[in-house]
């Protein structure tokens, strides 16, 4: 089946949160989220580049397209009590043929601490297990990044393994490793699901 004819939510909730496909309009809050957020630089390509609030809109629009298209599942995460954008997740690389997706994030650093990523992470696995059949959840972080491993320690991910010299660091100046996290469907028959 052409993945574009999947059909499955744009929008989740936990017990704090609410994650959706991202929507026209996003772009500001994003925009002010990664201004606030200067650790991201040493972790993320986007965050490094200084970016105007139109271009994160545009990207935001993209992302919305490629949703829809089913190349690319970004998720916009907001605290349901308030309304307000705290980040950004997703299931991205995905690949339908096993099904198997990689699940990444980012998190406005006014928020960090408050167990919101992992609760999102939590929510994000259980849609692709449930709702996409995933039979493979991934997640990879930089070795160095003591918070973005938290999460799928937290959520008892498997590390099975580091990729070494997977990555040059943001500043270019040495070649980093990468964690690579797994959980994995009990069920592996192409059938079962």
């Amino acid at each position: 089946m052409n993945p574009i004819l999947l059909d499955f939510p744009n929008e989740m909730t936990s017990d704090r949160l609410i994650i959706r496909l991202p929507q026209y309009g996003d772009g500001q809050a994003v925009h002010e989220a990664i201004a606030a957020s200067d650790e991201l630089k040493k972790w993320l390509p986007f965050a490094k580049k200084e970016q105007t609030p139109e271009e994160v809109e545009i990207n935001v629009r993209e992302a919305h397209i490629n949703f829809l298209k089913r190349e690319d599942l970004r998720l916009h995460i907001f605290e349901k009590e308030t309304g307000q954008f705290i980040g950004c997740s997703g299931l991205h690389r995905i690949d339908w043929e096993v099904p198997k997706v990689e699940i990444g994030y980012w998190l406005d650093s006014r928020y960090t601490g408050k167990g919101y990523m992992t609760e999102a992470v939590e929510r994000i696995t259980q849609f692709a297990f449930q709702e996409l059949k995933a039979k493979r959840v991934e997640i990879r972080c930089d070795v160095k990044n003591k918070k973005s491993r938290a999460v799928p320690e937290r959520l008892n991910f498997e590390l099975e393994g580091i990729i070494r010299n997977d990555e040059w660091s943001m500043d270019g100046k040495e070649l980093r490793d990468t964690c690579l996290f797994a959980k994995v469907s009990e069920s592996t028959s192409w059938g079962e699901q």
